[in-house]
């Protein structure tokens, strides 16, 4: 028997889902753990096109460029276009662009595909130096993350340099006996550092992500079901920005956790294949 929980009442709820336009979906946790797709995962993508659904791939992950991000996609059979994909790295990218125009040296705390796709849209990468001041700061999820850099990125944090973050996230899901310390602990560790917080952080829940697919899409807010299992990233920004909030139980977020939070999804499901089933259901009412 399937389960999910809603803040609406059953004729509501199918009223929302069938004014469903657009699904965007988190990755880690949500289609896939580690590098192994939940079995559902193809199913409910060839389900949503033939409902006329449109989907977007959203990740709070910028440590892989888009490539990767594709690459690793097709192999387990889930054929994505670059339109389809939305990261942070993207939405640190534009929000460079538009905040400090002037700016082309950044100092990152970055993987090096991360630092490719900054290279590819035209920025330079400042070497663990203090002569090689940079224009920005950008602390990412970090997989190759070394000391000498961390003390580096604090160095420029404590003289003012401005400094963004691509992403809030304590913990990266992974199906391997360990825990993957993400950006939002990175941050963390500096804030304690220097005693200064980031400018921004972008990425879930900063509501400029799902911003993104309303422009390429032309949709409106209540058309958009983001979808995801983190209730304190995905779950927020649709919130924020107005967009239909599902949780799925496969990956972070437990019911209990859920239950206890102050802003509650619209709707809590165990995982995409019940959110299919749901809006299958409201499209033969």
């Amino acid at each position: 028997m399937m389960f999910y929980k809603s803040t609406y009442g059953e004729n509501e709820l199918m009223f929302r889902l069938k004014g469903i336009r657009h699904v965007a979906l988190d990755m880690d946790g949500t289609i896939y753990i580690g590098r192994k797709p939940f079995p559902y995962t193809i199913p409910f993508l060839d389900s949503l096109k033939a409902m006329g659904i449109g989907y977007s791939f959203l990740t709070n992950n910028p440590s892989q460029s888009i490539r990767d991000y594709l690459d690793k996609l097709d192999k387990m059979g889930i054929h994505a276009t670059s339109e389809e994909m939305y990261t942070t790295t993207l939405a640190a990218i534009d929000y460079i662009r538009s905040n400090y125009p002037c700016a082309r040296r950044l100092f990152m705390l970055g993987t090096p595909s991360m630092m490719h796709d900054f290279e590819e849209a035209g920025f330079e990468s400042c070497e663990d130096d203090a002569e090689d001041v940079p224009d920005v700061l950008v602390v990412a999820f970090d997989k190759s993350l070394t000391y000498s850099r961390l003390c580096r990125a604090a160095w420029w944090i404590s003289r003012g340099r401005p400094y963004i973050c691509t992403n809030p996230d304590r913990v990266c899901p992974t199906d391997k006996p360990t825990i993957l310390v993400d950006c939002g602990s990175i941050t963390a560790c500096l804030t304690y550092a220097t005693g200064r917080k980031p400018d921004i952080v972008l990425g879930k829940p900063d509501p400029n992500m799902l911003g993104g697919i309303e422009k390429r899409h032309d949709l409106k807010p209540s058309q958009i079901a983001m979808v995801g299992d983190r209730i304190y990233t995905d779950i927020e920004m649709a919130h924020n920005a107005g967009a239909f909030g599902v949780l799925v139980l496969s990956g972070e977020t437990s019911l209990e956790t859920a239950e206890k939070y102050p802003r509650q999804p619209q709707l809590i499901a165990e995982n995409i294949e019940v959110l299919g089933t749901l809006l299958k259901k409201s499209r033969a009412l």
